[in-house]
């Protein structure tokens, strides 16, 4: 189904376990699954690889009409057809997300298209681990990240959000990151800050939109094994695999909570809120070292 750089039989042992304790994912059943998707209009972005390809073909298996958006029109033919062939329904709209009229465009034409989507999976991303005195001449590493993070999806839900609102249904599925929920980390200034921006104005809005029946998830994803994070080397620390993370996006779909994060992210937000300057002193010594 898709590239994995590190499969789910593959890991050593010891990883397992400590992925399975840190980061239990859940997978819904195939019938909860049907029931939420059949018949129904799934709009993933960045769609063309990893957890957004592998979300697609397990939501298309359940009977949705997803419609695949990325920037490469190859990937995303590919794709259609592999969903085609299997029995699915889907249609590829290749599209720029930091191109603001292309991405306005791209919403119009989905409505016109299909009249309305029922669910949109914000998975498209950018990822950059970088210290900032390497960044003082790449002011366009915060630009791409912030253009793809944040005003990207604001720009699609502003055009496609009055269609859920007026029809009184919709889910919004946000696929952000558990380094929202913790102190700022070293390195992490321009993905941090671009991933923390639509955060806030997705739970802003979803206040806003909840009494027209638009519901929303927040993802607050684990590290994925994935060609994104594979520029930095995490092959030693526990995660999920691109198969176990689009379970967790199944799951958004299918059971709507608020929010899915790691079980310990609550006591440790809480803990550092409680203890900031002690947190901040450990996160200096540590990037010192």
């Amino acid at each position: 189904m898709d590239e994995t750089p590190v499969s789910r039989n593959r890991r050593p042992f010891t990883e397992r376990l400590a992925t399975w304790l840190l980061y239990p994912s859940s997978r819904p059943r195939a019938q909860s699954l049907r029931a939420a998707v059949d018949g129904k209009i799934v709009l993933v972005t960045g769609a063309s690889y990893g957890i957004g390809k592998a979300s697609a073909h397990k939501l298309a298996a359940a009977g949705a009409t997803v419609l695949l958006v990325a920037r490469s029109a190859d990937e995303l033919d590919r794709l259609a057809a592999e969903i085609t062939t299997a029995g699915g329904t889907a249609h590829a709209y290749p599209a720029d997300l930091t191109d603001m009229d292309a991405v306005e465009q791209l919403g119009r034409g989905l409505l016109d298209q299909h009249g309305h989507l029922d669910v949109i999976i914000n998975n498209a991303g950018k990822s950059i681990r970088r210290p900032i005195d390497e960044s003082y001449d790449r002011f366009h590493d915060f630009t791409r990240t912030i253009d793809l993070n944040y005003l990207g999806p604001v720009r699609l839900l502003l055009t496609v959000l009055p269609t859920m609102r007026a029809r009184g249904q919709g889910h919004l599925v946000n696929m952000s990151t558990w380094g929202v929920l913790m102190p700022p980390a070293p390195r992490w200034a321009a993905y941090g800050a671009s991933k923390a921006a639509f955060d806030v104005w997705l739970r802003s809005v979803a206040a806003e939109a909840a009494s027209d029946g638009v519901t929303t998830t927040s993802i607050y994803m684990p590290l994925v094994h994935t060609r994104m994070s594979a520029p930095t080397d995490f092959s030693r620390v526990p995660g999920l695999t691109i198969d176990e993370a689009s379970d967790l996006v199944c799951h958004a779909v299918t059971a709507k909570p608020r929010e899915i994060a790691p079980w310990w992210s609550a006591p440790v937000q809480a803990w550092t809120d409680l203890n900031r300057p002690h947190a901040q002193r450990f996160l200096e010594r540590r990037f010192r070292r």
